[in-house]
């Protein structure tokens, strides 16, 4: 009977260096091995593909990972977490809060107050449970230097937190280019844990892909990138139990030429990947829109919420 594979470095075909090369990758558990793809563990560890599959399926047998009846999902979505929007009429239209397992889209045209749901729930993540948080810390990725600090404090004040104590728990990240952004949510997964962070911020999701990746010529090239992307910040949310939001632009689509020709960036790769999407839109004065576009599990259906000074609020 062979060695029992508890950690990565037990893994046949991965020696020593290899396993060090995994692990500062953030490939740190079997967990984390089994769901890869043997082309990952060939560019991060050098792992031929014969190797990488083995390593796959050990971790795969070790963990156990397979089909599983239905009744242990249900006990695994007993789990899941909700972070308030500030806004009782939109938690109720996504069925409780912002769910931690799975990704939350919001797209929009500009002013459409993607950004304002970012600044609000890097706040009320931080609430306790019983008042709609997490309790817990928050990463955000800034791709277009759009995060403000002054907003954080308006909104903590609202919500009767310290905002010095509100932003020493918000860890921010300046994306400069797509790799640089693809290469924080990778590290995301070594800080979850380390600092006890229930929601990761994406903001903007496409908008460094889309201005390295422009035309039809490079398309393939910018969905590949973003499928990876997209995968990997999957990964975070269902392995470690965390709230995922990105924002995504959008683009007007000359093709349809009755209803609202608005349609969010990144195609199906972003949309399968996205398990709750919501349509932003502006309306009178401070009001705005939110149509949910996309859910497993809830009906269509649209809220109307203020953002003020405070943040996100009920009419």
């Amino acid at each position: 009977m062979g060695k029992k594979i508890t950690e990565v470095k037990d893994l046949p075909g991965v020696g020593p260096a290899a396993a060090e090369k995994l692990f500062s990758a953030g490939y740190k558990s079997l967990e984390n091995v089994a769901v890869a793809s043997p082309m990952e563990l060939k560019e991060i560890a050098g792992l031929g593909d014969g190797t990488g599959e083995k390593a796959i399926k050990a971790a795969r047998d070790a963990l156990e990972m397979g089909f599983e009846s239905a009744d242990k999902l249900a006990e695994r979505r007993k789990t899941v977490g909700r972070i308030t929007t500030g806004s009782k009429e939109v938690d109720t239209l996504i069925g409780g809060g912002i769910e931690t397992q799975s990704i939350t889209e919001i797209y929009g045209k500009m002013a459409s107050g993607k950004s304002q749901w970012c600044f609000q729930t890097a706040v009320t993540t931080q609430l306790p449970v019983e008042k709609g948080g997490l309790g817990g810390n928050v990463l955000y990725i800034d791709s277009e230097n759009s995060f403000r600090p002054e907003r954080i404090v308006q909104v903590a004040k609202k919500q009767g937190l310290k905002p010095e104590e509100v932003l020493k728990n918000i860890f921010v990240a300046r994306a400069y280019n797509a790799d640089h952004q693809m290469l924080l949510a990778d590290k995301a997964a070594e800080m979850v844990n380390e600092k006890n962070i229930k929601l990761v911020i994406v903001d903007s999701l496409t908008a460094q892909f889309r201005s390295e990746f422009p035309g039809r010529g490079k398309l393939a090239d910018r969905q590949q990138k973003l499928n990876l992307h997209m995968r990997t910040l999957q990964k975070l949310a269902e392995m470690n139990n965390v709230a995922v939001l990105v924002t995504n632009q959008v683009m007007s689509r000359p093709d349809i030429l009755f209803g609202d020709p608005t349609a969010p960036i990144g195609g199906n790769i972003v949309g399968h990947a996205s398990k709750t999407r919501l349509y932003l839109r502006k309306s009178r004065e401070d009001k705005r829109v939110a149509k949910l576009v996309d859910s497993p599990s809830l009906p269509d259906g649209e809220a109307i919420y203020r953002v003020t000074e405070n943040g996100i609020e009920d009419i």
